[in-house]
């Protein structure tokens, strides 16, 4: 789960049936799931192989995706955000020997979790990456504001613009860079939300292996196909659906 700090590091599914949100998400996007919890603090993990890539708990009145991005010092970065405009949701607690974390959202409300990782926290020595199924493909933040949230998050975690894409009557698409070389398309984008969209929020895009299989999986498990398919620059094919609880996810893929 160690990721350098500024990047994306993990992500969270709170859902009011943590049972069938892992069977859904099992089926569509190929995950494994392993309960690492406790009774006192249930807990699964989304996993390719042997790595966790996401985790999921119960939390029926914030059904949705959120992710989280590493920083050197939780605390301090607490601070910033704050001093920025930001929210706090959670205050900084520890996960004893895996991570310390707070709850935030950005000026304009998405949410999003910093963290600062444990030296113990196990590390993958040969995680998987994208495009294998199941890894995270892509970020992307439905602002009120773009060039406002774009200046929060830039002074935030030092993410760079890649590029900025004329969509036309829906404005500018910009894709913005972590910093990872690894990433020649970038590591995810943001634009002005559609006014359909009620308030500002991240999204995720899960990498499966052919969209079209894919859509068939969520509808035969009882989700929603809200968007797509479409074709995006790079050739990838998308889709963006709901799961059977409400929370929305987006799919990508190399191919149709």
């Amino acid at each position: 789960m160690f990721t350098p700090k500024g990047k994306f590091g993990w992500y969270e599914l709170m859902t009011s049936d943590t049972e069938a949100a892992g069977k859904f998400y099992s089926n569509v996007v190929g995950w494994t799931t392993k309960d690492v919890g406790n009774a006192d603090m249930p807990y699964t993990t989304f996993n390719v192989g042997e790595s966790g890539v996401a985790g999921m708990l119960a939390l029926p009145q914030h059904t949705g995706w959120v992710g989280y991005i590493h920083v050197d010092d939780v605390d301090a970065h607490v601070d910033k955000i704050v001093e920025a405009g930001g929210k706090i949701w959670k205050p900084a607690a520890d996960v004893p020997g895996m991570l310390r974390f707070a709850v935030m959202s950005d000026p304009q409300g998405a949410a999003f979790i910093v963290f600062t990782s444990n030296p113990a926290m196990p590390t993958p020595t040969d995680p998987p990456k994208p495009p294998t199924q199941g890894t995270i493909g892509w970020h992307e933040l439905y602002a009120a504001d773009l060039e406002t949230a774009w200046e929060f998050y830039a002074k935030m975690f030092g993410w760079t613009i890649a590029r900025d894409m004329d969509m036309g009557p829906m404005g500018v698409y910009r894709i913005f860079s972590d910093g990872d070389d690894a990433k020649p398309m970038g590591a995810g984008g943001m634009m002005t939300k559609d006014p359909n969209i009620p308030n500002p929020v991240w999204g995720f895009y899960f990498n499966v292996d052919g969209i079209d299989a894919a859509i068939e999986r969520i509808n035969a498990a009882g989700g929603k196909v809200l968007m797509g398919p479409h074709q995006v620059p790079g050739d990838s094919w998308i889709v963006m659906a709901e799961d059977p609880q409400g929370a929305k996810f987006n799919l990508v893929s190399l191919k149709r």
